[in-house]
């Protein structure tokens, strides 16, 4: 390859970087990037050796670094700056790789919701293993509180990225073989990483007893007592806390097509 065939015009090295041809006058303009060769004819051309240095210049942008303190490692390197640039830079791509997890997982748990959602009926009743999830909780009875009260609780103990996966409620199996369908023990919100903390609660994997319903909140006394004829039906030893969530919380516009998951642990038989 000669030296004329290593040379590109504007819009040559433009395409090659799959950029607009704006950015390289503008970075040419404020002296971040220039040209290397000018020609007898009077254009400035680029070197096939510059697309290393212009894409290390995208990076630092990618990273958020201004324009000026790429400029800086540019044209006047300071070793001791650029370590610790590199060591702030590292620690916020960490803390961004995180918040995009926990998006994914979020975004990955709807999906699963969602279709589940196509296959259940109202008032369905089924045996299902079920993965070991991690649980935020906290204490609280709302009998009588509205939704709203509840959601304004939440937002008052758990930052949004902890509620983002959605809330449920719990009890203790003793209340339900109670009757008592409404005394709730607290909230949760499943979380992606375990953390032992205070309210960290396991959810363990294995056979769940499930069972769905569609519509208001008020039938779920007649699912629970169906859920406990099933158990005795089919000699099923329950145990721990009923686990209630809603599965349509991003897609619903209306009471009546709420779809509530309820899921209580099966013991081995004695």
């Amino acid at each position: 390859m000669n030296q004329e065939t290593m040379r590109l015009t504007t819009a040559q090295f433009a395409k090659l970087h799959n950029v607009n041809k704006r950015t390289l006058h503008y970075y040419d303009y404020i002296g971040l990037f220039s040209p290397c060769h000018k020609g007898e004819n009077g254009y400035r051309y680029y070197d096939y050796s510059q697309s290393i240095d212009f894409e290390y210049i995208r990076m630092l942008k990618e990273i958020n670094l201004s324009i000026e303190e790429i400029k800086d490692f540019i044209h006047s390197f300071d070793e001791q700056k650029f370590l610790e640039t590199v060591s702030r830079k590292q620690k916020e791509i960490d803390t961004e790789i995180r918040k995009l997890k926990a998006v994914k997982s979020v975004l990955n748990q709807k999906r699963e919701h969602l279709l589940l959602c196509q296959q259940i009926s109202d008032m369905h009743i089924e045996i299902a293993d079920l993965k070991e999830e991690y649980l935020l909780t906290v204490p609280y009875e709302f009998e009588e509180d509205s939704p709203i009260k509840v959601f304004k609780y939440i937002q008052s103990v758990w930052s949004p990225e902890q509620y983002r996966a959605g809330v449920g409620s719990y009890l203790s199996l003793d209340k339900i073989q109670a009757g008592e369908f409404n005394k709730y023990d607290g909230l949760y919100t499943v979380i992606t990483e375990h953390r032992k903390k205070n309210g960290f609660m396991t959810k363990p994997k294995g056979a769940y007893l499930c069972g769905y319903l569609k519509g208001g909140w008020g039938r779920l006394p007649e699912l629970y007592r169906k859920m406990l004829s099933y158990a005795d039906e089919h000699k099923l030893r329950l145990i721990g806390y009923s686990f209630e969530r809603d599965l349509t919380d991003y897609t619903i516009a209306s009471e009546k097509e709420y779809i509530t998951q309820i899921m209580i642990k099966i013991g081995n038989n004695i």
